[in-house]
């Protein structure tokens, strides 16, 4: 049994431009073990530091959100086709800077849930 993972263009920078790949995973778990496997990069970014699929990492099956066939109890099926989907926001803090300097103003900041932060690292 095969299941088709389509990558993020965000994602390819860890994954040397590797836009799909196969896997024979048969349910969510297993495709993100999979996918850590083959790039252990991508690691931090699918999963918090517990180990919990990052809140913003979407997964659809066949253009469908995977939480509504069960999410991780959903089994693939032969030819399914997964979308991976970070939600991203754009721009950056409305304080701008570079770097944390240790107090994060609360609410100000989207831009750091794609590099897979839970705190602001941009805002001064």
């Amino acid at each position: 049994m095969s299941v088709r993972v389509l990558l993020p263009n965000a994602f390819q920078k860890h994954t040397n431009g590797t836009r799909e790949i196969r896997s024979e995973a048969g349910n969510l778990p297993q495709l993100i073990t999979d996918i850590e496997t083959q790039f252990p990069a991508l690691k931090s970014h699918l999963r918090d530091d517990q180990g919990q699929v990052r809140r913003f990492i979407n997964f659809y099956v066949n253009e469908e959100d995977i939480r509504f066939l069960g999410n991780e109890k959903y089994a693939f099926q032969e030819g399914d086709e997964v979308l991976v989907i970070p939600s991203i926001a754009g721009g950056c803090c409305a304080h701008g800077g570079t770097r944390f300097s240790g107090v994060k103003p609360r609410g100000l900041c989207a831009c750091c849930s794609y590099c897979g932060q839970e705190e602001c690292i941009c805002g001064d």
